[in-house]
């Protein structure tokens, strides 16, 4: 095991600090939702280059199969892409 000096600790410190505030800086856009102009609900801000829109009666339908959508997410984790793996 090496230690480190005071200088190489300061600009690790240093080095950390930037890395965090870069971080930081990376905020995520939050939810907007908008009538679209033929009357449907659009949702924005979900890192998709479009919006989701659906009329509010499919809006509804979706958002009542929430909790098989999340099931099946969860089941099907490892076959899904995810956009922000690295």
């Amino acid at each position: 095991m090496t230690t480190m000096s005071t200088e190489q600790l300061q600009a690790e410190l240093a080095r950390l600090q930037a890395e965090n505030a870069k971080l930081k800086e990376k905020k995520v856009k939050p939810l907007t939702i908008k009538v679209s102009e033929k009357k449907a609900v659009s949702v924005y801000g979900i890192n998709a280059r479009f919006p989701v829109t659906l009329y509010a009666e499919g809006m509804l339908r979706f958002l009542d199969h929430s909790e098989d959508i999340r099931a099946f997410i969860k089941e099907h984790k490892d076959e899904l892409s995810w956009k922000n793996e690295e």
